[in-house]
């Protein structure tokens, strides 16, 4: 029997996420981002971290081509930021606090944490990439990171290293 897509998206999206912006720089040099909560770690020897993008993503062919990204662990008062990359089209950046890293990536501002990757391999899954990149560099900032689940964000109580779901 097939499996009912909607069904599984809902299902699925009870499973608590942090949401992320990942970044790159398209061939011309120019700063690329888009709200993904598929970030997951893989290894921490070699240090190696995932996420997935659709095929259809308008940065799809940034994405690919570069050789580096950044994972930009958005903080709690950030739920802006995450609509903002989840649009497609615009220039993302503009007005908005972010600098430079390791390998030139876009690192934004007041996140929770930061890891900038080289692309290790990219594997196909089914309507996405996934791609799994070395760290190469690393931030932790000590801020409540932002939560989604069930289709909204979920607000965490206390601090980074011991946050717990809200009832």
């Amino acid at each position: 029997m097939p499996v009912d897509t909607a069904l599984l998206r809902r299902a699925l999206g009870t499973f608590v996420t942090g949401v992320t912006v990942v970044t790159t720089r398209n061939a011309a040099g120019e700063p690329v981002g888009l709200t993904v909560n598929s970030f997951n770690a893989v290894s921490l020897s070699p240090p190696l971290v995932l996420w997935s993008l659709s095929l259809r993503a308008a940065s799809f062919e940034a994405f690919r081509q570069a050789g580096h990204f950044a994972v930009n662990v958005l903080a709690a008062d950030q739920a802006a930021l995450s609509e903002r990359f989840a649009k497609t089209g615009g220039d993302k950046f503009t007005d908005i606090a972010w600098q430079s890293g390791c390998a030139d990536m876009p690192l934004l501002e007041g996140t929770s944490a930061s890891f900038t990757c080289r692309t290790a391999t990219q594997h196909p899954g089914g309507d996405h990439i996934i791609f799994i990149g070395e760290v190469l560099s690393f931030q932790q900032h000590g801020r409540v990171p932002l939560a989604y689940a069930n289709g909204r964000y979920v607000e965490l109580r206390g601090a980074p290293d011991s946050a717990r779901l809200a009832v």
